[in-house]
């Protein structure tokens, strides 16, 4: 084509932006390693969203209000804690897999999302699939009747099951969740058949039980209080040793069964986690645990800190994982086997 004075300049201006696109997306490129660094050394400069995977009430509320204070007066950002009850537990890390990677998507990670690939149909794993900060202390767990209930004991307990097969109601915080499980070990051993009543979280399965809705209930130590105030009766526990405050009720293993369950949690963020801010979380959480005030929390549910750095704790998922398919295995609960 022939070139006139009306097309060059036409020409030298699509250039001139072409040359100037590129040069700018140059620029962009070389200085993203510096903008990111800059981003974890600014870090946090925006609220903090921290995801609960059960409702208001449990034993996890508490503790985890607490920590979020403390970890906000360290950060100087807001730690929002945010309910996400439901899927047996495990709803909280689901809705934080998809979110991004920033430092600002936190989830407490219980027990439960370690069966996920074994009681769901999920494409990603949990093991892999998350930035683990930090493993902080374990539930305490008992058997509870509401107190004016004729049964007294274990032994009430399964001669009651035994007479009235699969009438017998126990309330747990969900489907697949630890409670659930381990009540169908229990109910395996005794060769007894129980009427399993789920709920979204621990607070709903505690109400459930105080207001004569089920006949008991596997929960955790939330049911303490009702306890000392006569509301309930504890049957058993499922620690290694009595709990202090009752230490009159015997444990599983005294009563003749081989289980032990304390159900580890900690704080997850989604995969990808600049190290540099996941050590600043670990660094922030780790001196909220061990603030006096947390240990008395704790103590208030039987809890004691159960510190697992960020490395112990990817161990630990991988391991969970490993051993919570041969339980679903053994169970028939597997439903991806």
């Amino acid at each position: 084509m022939k070139l006139t004075d009306n097309n060059i300049p036409g020409q030298i201006s699509r250039k001139r932006r072409t040359m100037c696109t590129a040069l700018a997306s140059l620029c962009s490129l070389a200085a993203l390693p510096q903008a990111w660094a800059q981003g974890a050394e600014d870090y946090p400069s925006q609220p903090i969203r921290l995801l609960l995977p059960f409702g208001a009430g449990g034993s996890t509320d508490g503790p985890v209000r607490l920590l979020a204070k403390n970890v906000s007066e360290a950060l100087k950002q807001p730690v929002i804690v945010e309910y996400r009850p439901g899927a047996g537990g495990t709803l909280a890390v689901q809705n934080l897999h998809s979110m991004s990677a920033d430092g600002y998507s936190l989830a407490v990670s219980v027990l439960s999302v370690y069966r996920m690939p074994y009681t769901q149909k999920i494409s990603w794993n949990p093991a892999t699939d998350l930035t683990y900060i930090i493993g902080l202390t374990g539930y305490a767990f008992g058997i509870v009747v509401p107190a004016d209930s004729p049964i007294k004991t274990m032994d009430d307990f399964v001669a009651y099951a035994k007479a009235h097969p699969g009438e017998l109601s126990y309330s747990s915080p969900g489907v697949a969740t630890t409670n659930h499980l381990t009540m169908e070990r229990i109910s395996r051993h005794y060769g007894i058949q129980l009427n399993h009543i789920p709920y979204k979280g621990s607070g709903e399965s505690l109400q459930a039980l105080l207001s004569g809705q089920v006949q008991s209930g596997a929960e955790t130590s939330a049911f303490a209080p009702h306890v000392e105030a006569g509301k309930l009766r504890l049957l058993a526990v499922w620690g290694k040793n009595r709990m202090k405050r009752f230490p009159d009720v015997p444990t599983m293993r005294e009563l003749g069964v081989d289980i032990v369950q304390t159900s580890p949690w900690g704080i997850v963020a989604p995969k990808g986690l600049d190290p540099k801010i996941t050590q600043k979380l670990h660094d922030a959480f780790k001196a909220a645990m061990e603030a006096p005030e947390f240990i008395r929390i704790l103590a208030q549910f039987d809890m004691e800190p159960d510190y697992r750095s960020p490395e112990e704790f990817t161990a630990f998922a991988a391991q969970t994982m490993k051993e919570e398919k041969a339980i679903l295995d053994e169970l028939g609960l597997n439903v991806n086997a």
